[in-house]
């Protein structure tokens, strides 16, 4: 039985129809929520749970052969909230778990890694079989704006000519697939992006071919790209992250020659243009 945690976010929901698209009987298939109304539509049974509920957690396990572990939403809980995770995983003897931790979360100094990287170890010391899936950047982080930045004439950002191994969520989603219908996985780091990373730039022009209207890349200095991003309504500690991980795009710590990613689903990555024009189409 292969156990999905975050079941009705956005990647969990594309890892189950995946399982299920390559033949995995729902039946053997747990998608673990906090809500069951949202996870009605899966198409697989349903268990209740809450990272901040351990016992709940240890319920929703039983049984699992293979766990998802998707890492938690909640930035500055996510420590504690993991533990309780993994705690559970181990109290009720699940015999592999993918976590869905960061890329190059060994040495990267973005500090969203932070929670991922103590997660790692928390899940080392445990013991407990595993894999580390350590995912890029969503795709979907800038196409999710797209006609934003179409009708503004320019995409906003503090990364300079830094480039970003990212890909949709689709092809994580491919990858976790793989991970839990095939053996040969614990203990592997998977340190998955895009085959071919681009910069703000590329992204930017790219917009503008398909779209036929310019747009342009406007490189922000930190403090004026939190600002930026505050007036169009974010935390500032939210936005504060946003330019940091863009300060980690520009040292190269957001993409990889690994090419995992393309090894795991088994064909190359979804690139640049095929994600603009899906994004487009709506």
């Amino acid at each position: 039985m292969i156990v999905v945690t975050g079941a009705t976010g956005a990647l969990g929901r594309l890892v189950i129809a995946d399982l299920l698209e390559r033949g995995v009987p729902a039946e053997e298939i747990v998608a673990v929520a906090r809500d069951p109304k949202k996870a009605a539509d899966l198409g697989v049974p349903v268990r209740v749970a809450d990272y901040d509920d351990p016992e709940s957690l240890r319920a929703a396990f039983e049984g699992a052969d293979k766990l998802l572990f998707v890492s938690a939403s909640e930035v500055g809980k996510r420590v504690p909230q993991h533990r309780n995770v993994i705690d559970a995983a181990k109290a009720a003897g699940v015999p592999f778990v993918a976590y869905t931790s960061i890329l190059k979360a060994d040495d990267t100094g973005i500090a969203l890694a932070a929670e991922h990287q103590a997660t790692e170890a928390y899940l080392r010391e445990s013991g407990l079989p595993h894999a580390l899936l350590r995912n890029s950047w969503y795709t979907e982080n800038y196409t999710a704006g797209a006609a934003g930045s179409i009708a503004a004439g320019a995409v906003i950002g503090s990364a300079g000519d830094g480039r970003v191994g990212a890909a949709p969520r689709a092809d994580y989603a491919a990858a976790a697939a793989a991970v839990l219908t095939t053996d040969g996985h614990e203990g592997k780091v998977y340190e998955l992006a895009a085959d071919e990373p681009f910069s703000m730039a590329q992204y930017a022009a790219e917009l503008a071919r398909q779209s036929g209207k310019p747009v342009v890349y406007n490189d922000l200095a930190p403090q004026d790209y939190v600002q930026a991003l505050v007036g169009f309504g974010l935390d500032e500690g939210y936005a504060g992250a946003l330019a940091d991980a863009d300060q980690g795009i520009a040292r190269g710590e957001l993409a990889s020659d690994s090419h995992d990613l393309s090894r795991l689903i088994g064909r190359p990555t979804t690139s640049l243009a095929d994600a603009v024009a899906a994004a487009l189409k709506g």
